[in-house]
């Protein structure tokens, strides 16, 4: 009984250990004169520099999802920094301002990818961080953000787009991606599909390097748990679509900057 009583108290101390060591923070950083909060993940029992991750927030501002998904990352070794596009304090409380915010940015492309290239930069010179080795990804509006972050050519390891938007208007841009695209489409996400062709015109015409993979039965915002379960409605989370395609990220992520112990 004495030796279970110590496996067991062993067991829980590792526990604690482990869970001790992924810390998370609100962060605050500039873009001009605007004010953003993001939030940091990190496991702080690592102590060289690693690679990392920015997450750019769907169209309802940061949220728990990115938050759950920076933890996530953080558990396997990468610093994590779910970033603010809107500006500290401005989170959507209903569709129509969240539709009317994400326009904004969409309709000036120059404004957001600032927002996105203050993110990238800010955990570019954090010292934990591997810079050689850093990721861009987003969901829905903020896929569309990750890439426009390539579009602008920051020297990342790699963009990532969960069913985002794939409109530009500059289509020539896309000659400054410096690393490889990962897009993870719903195969019937009516408000995306008629952007997928002049997408993959313009990654073909540009030479970039591109992965694009569809996933059959799935609709806008297909990783989104509080996005119902109606695919009629034409946003649904779709748990096999899900599963996919994170393990199709974790894949990328082991390609372009891999972790190592």
């Amino acid at each position: 009984m004495f030796k279970t009583l110590l496996t067991s108290m062993a067991l829980v101390l590792m526990t604690s250990s482990a869970f001790a060591a992924l810390k998370t923070e609100n962060v605050e950083y500039k873009e001009g004169k605007a004010v953003l909060e993001g939030f940091l993940a990190y496991d702080d029992s690592v102590k060289s520099p690693r690679p990392a991750v920015v997450i750019i927030h769907q169209w309802m501002g940061l949220s728990e999802n990115e938050k759950m998904r920076a933890q996530m990352l953080a558990e396997k070794g990468y610093v994590v920094l779910a970033a603010d596009i809107y500006g500290k304090g401005i989170r959507p409380t209903s569709m129509e301002e969240a539709g009317k915010l994400a326009g904004q940015y969409k309709n000036d492309r120059k404004l957001f990818r600032a927002r996105g290239m203050a993110a990238f930069n800010w955990l570019k010179k954090n010292k934990m961080v591997d810079p050689k080795h850093i990721v861009v990804i987003g969901y829905c509006f903020g896929g569309t953000g990750a890439l426009e972050v390539g579009r602008e050519g920051a020297p990342a390891a790699g963009f990532v787009s969960f069913h985002g938007g794939l409109s530009n208007p500059t289509p020539k841009d896309a000659k400054n991606f410096k690393g490889p695209v990962l897009i993870a489409h719903g195969a019937l996400d009516k408000s995306v599909n008629p952007e997928v062709m002049p997408f993959m015109k313009e990654m073909d015409e540009n030479k970039v390097d591109y992965e694009f993979i569809s996933y059959s039965g799935a609709v806008h915002a297909f990783t989104q748990k509080d996005a119902g379960n109606d695919p009629s409605k034409g946003v649904a989370y779709n748990e096999k679509a899900d599963k996919r395609s994170w393990e199709l990220f974790m894949n990328f992520l082991n390609e372009v900057a891999p972790v190592t112990k």
